[in-house]
């Protein structure tokens, strides 16, 4: 079960992970490169999901996170996923006005226009990520899903 943690305020992509990359060209060099291991453990203090949970998602298993953390790395394809869910729960939490503990209840909860699957989990692929963020994009704009 996630815990309740304090919400950062969310002014640009990759803030959730404490990333301070000015536009996307220099996102993506960032991704390329591997983000640092510290961006999961930040991402993690910030909302709510446990390090585990947010590996799942992203596909580390546990002995592959236990490498990583000591190479203090993550791959491009791993820095690829955590930024696609960083994104989706920077916009959660700007649909949810910064409320964390609904936030998380949301992205936690299953959706029967996902399948009744929960979106975090949906978002494990990046067709499922697209289908969250047009979910969210539909009840920002008030359209019944």
């Amino acid at each position: 079960m996630p815990v309740e943690r304090q919400p950062v305020r969310i002014k640009r992509r990759g803030a959730s992970l404490g990333i301070d990359a000015a536009d996307t060209p220099a996102l993506i060099q960032r991704i390329e490169a591997g983000f640092p291991f510290d961006t999961l453990q930040h991402l993690e203090s910030h909302s709510g999901f446990t390090l585990a949970m947010l590996a799942s998602i992203i596909g580390i298993p546990e002995r592959t996170l236990a490498r990583r953390k000591a190479s203090g790395k993550l791959s491009p394809e791993e820095s690829e996923r955590l930024i696609r869910i960083s994104s989706i729960f920077e916009r959660t939490m700007d649909l949810f006005e910064d409320d964390l503990a609904a936030a998380v209840r949301w992205l936690t909860s299953p959706k029967k226009a996902l399948d009744h699957q929960q979106p975090l989990q949906y978002a494990r692929t990046e067709l499922g990520a697209r289908e969250v963020e047009n979910l969210l994009g539909r009840l920002e704009y008030g359209v019944f899903s």
